[in-house]
């Protein structure tokens, strides 16, 4: 943990040295303010320097990555991760010649490590982030796949006019369902069960 205690005429003054030493800027540290400092009369006599302490704050994204490393390589797995922050929304793409692994069938073994790195990095509760993990562009490829399958799932629905219940899917897929049929003014959908088994059913209206 790299940290300094920097002294100045005010709190600013000290800050700014601290970020100087520590070849830092504002928003990646953790300020604590030991003594404001005194003026004194004239600004001469009884003067007291401003004091505080300056820590650089961890860096929850890069430790996220380093985590995400950890669990492949226990798994035997060679990764390398692109690494896309976008505000609260983050995602990490991930790289290598055994991803099918980290993939898992349906992606199963992806998604649960994305609940993993979700917890991890919002674990300080600081500041909250989305998390998003790829594989290669498998997500586009599964969006794709849950896409078909939603408008195939309509028409036997409309066919054969009852509910049609979809396997359970975690709630970022259950979106891409709802949003691709809002557009069929045939059908409507909802989730129904709970986690793990929460899933989409679709209804043929009239």
């Amino acid at each position: 943990m790299r940290q300094i205690t920097a002294s100045g005429q005010s709190v600013e003054e000290a800050v700014l040295s601290a970020l100087a030493q520590l070849n830092t800027s504002k928003d990646q540290v953790e300020i604590e303010i030991i003594d404001e400092g005194r003026k004194g009369l004239l600004g001469v006599f009884g003067t007291k320097p401003a004091v505080v302490k300056v820590t650089v704050a961890k860096n929850v994204i890069q430790e996220a990555e380093r985590f995400i490393k950890d669990i492949a390589d226990k798994m035997g797995i060679d990764v390398e991760i692109a690494t896309d922050v976008n505000e609260n929304q983050v995602t990490f793409d991930l790289q290598g010649e055994k991803i099918a692994l980290l993939i898992g069938k349906r992606g199963q073994t992806l998604n649960a490590l994305q609940y993993l790195v979700q917890l991890y990095v919002n674990k300080e509760k600081k500041k909250y982030y989305s998390v998003m993990l790829d594989a290669q562009g498998y997500r586009q490829r599964r969006q794709e796949t849950l896409e078909i399958l939603a408008a195939r799932m309509a028409e036997k629905s409309v066919r054969n006019k009852t509910k049609v219940a979809l396997e359970p899917m975690p709630a970022f897929e259950r979106k891409i369902i709802h949003t691709a049929l809002q557009r069929d003014d045939r059908v409507s959908t909802y989730s129904d069960s709970v986690d793990p088994h929460r899933h989409i059913v679709i209804v043929a209206k009239g």
